[in-house]
């Protein structure tokens, strides 16, 4: 969302987005969290949302690459989301899920350092009850299985955070990647998204 010239963003998000949000003040790939009072919080304005560039619907992005930094800083941009998921999902902070992760839930400095900008679609991983599978769906696309014995859900999703995230960035990546490693990265992209 592109903000008036000079106001910072002032998003009223979930209470998990800005307790998501407190807890990772010191990373790197979080917005710093300027204040707060009540429901409403201010953050540090994130200039590059989403990561193409334009926010425009899926099947138009894919055109209108043009609008994305050059190759090279896209590579760090992804790198950077490839840190965020080893540092931040399967960290210290205990384990959450990344639920339909799209290119509109990033941004990016000037400096091409990937921020987390939409944290309402990250769930925190817990042991629900359940009955049958289906029970075990955590916001819109992460799923685990019930342990039908325990009437809990697992807490093995059928699609890991790495996986999305090497979804999002397949189409993003390859475009305009230089001709002497597209072939090779485009075969680690597909490998990365069939993870289970």
């Amino acid at each position: 969302r592109r903000q008036q010239q000079g106001w910072p963003d002032l998003p009223i998000r979930s209470t998990f987005s800005l307790g998501f949000t407190a807890v990772l003040q010191e990373r790197e790939h979080t917005p710093r969290l300027l204040g707060f009072c009540g429901d409403l919080y201010v953050m540090e304005k994130v200039p590059y949302v989403p990561l193409y560039g334009v926010s425009l619907p899926w099947i138009v992005e894919l055109i209108d690459q043009w609008a994305a930094p050059s190759w090279p800083r896209k590579a760090k941009i992804g790198i950077g989301l490839f840190e965020l998921v080893e540092d931040v999902f399967h960290g210290t902070f205990g384990s959450f899920l990344m639920c339909d992760v799209s290119a509109a839930g990033f941004g990016y400095t000037e400096r091409h350092d990937i921020k987390v900008v939409d944290a309402r679609r990250i769930e925190v991983m817990r042991e629900r009850r359940c009955e049958e599978d289906s029970d075990c769906m955590y916001g819109r696309d992460c799923l685990t299985s019930c342990d039908l014995t325990k009437h809990r859900c697992t807490t093995e999703v059928t699609q890991p955070n790495l996986a999305k995230v090497c979804g999002t960035l397949k189409d993003y990546l390859l475009y305009g990647a230089p001709s002497d490693i597209k072939d090779e990265l485009e075969k680690q992209l597909y490998a990365c998204i069939a993870l289970k």
